[in-house]
């Protein structure tokens, strides 16, 4: 027999989603196809290999930063950067950011069997503010700034559909019934 708390409280009107079952590699579990948990092994190690390409791409680009940061430093006027100078650093620190972002996609890429939008969306909100950071505005025109804008506009606007209040706003308890 219930208690009167018990009968008391709401059930739950939501039907009960379906279970993906995910192999020991992250991705969905094909037993009864062996055609295709073999080529999701050599997919999955494909990936590693992009992991360990993308980790060697990372120290490349640090020794870069500190080989352009010497030759800078060094050249007349001695331990003295321009502008220019400055710019071309940052562009370097963001391509080695944008390639960290770019490592930790691959890397969430093997434990899911699903592509992480708000990373994704976020990694490119960063290679384009890198963009904007080294503009040479002498060289490019107004189109292409615009254009610019808007990329950064529609990808602000995707990333706050994604994440935060976008995201909050769209949340339902669960889908409406079908008549």
């Amino acid at each position: 027999m219930k208690s009167p708390d018990e009968q008391a409280a709401p059930q739950s009107e939501c039907p009960p989603q379906p279970t993906t079952f995910l192999d020991d590699e992250g991705f969905a579990a094909h037993r009864t196809e062996p055609l295709i948990a073999f080529l999701h092994r050599i997919i999955h190690m494909a990936v590693r290999i992009l992991a360990v390409l993308m980790t060697a791409v990372i120290l490349w680009g640090i020794g870069d930063v500190v080989w352009m940061l010497y030759q800078q430093l060094m050249a007349p006027p001695f331990m003295l950067l321009n502008i220019n100078d400055i710019l071309a650093t940052f562009g370097a620190f963001m391509a080695v950011l944008i390639a960290i972002e770019i490592f930790i996609n691959i890397t969430l890429y093997l434990r899911d069997d699903f592509i992480h939008v708000k990373l994704v969306m976020a990694t490119a909100l960063m290679a384009i503010a890198r963009k904007v950071i080294i503009f040479d505005y002498d060289k490019i025109t107004p189109g292409y700034v615009y254009a610019t804008g808007v990329v950064i506009v529609a990808l602000s606007l995707g990333y706050w559909l994604v994440t935060g209040k976008g995201a909050a706003a769209r949340v339902r308890p669960c889908a409406p019934e079908e008549d």
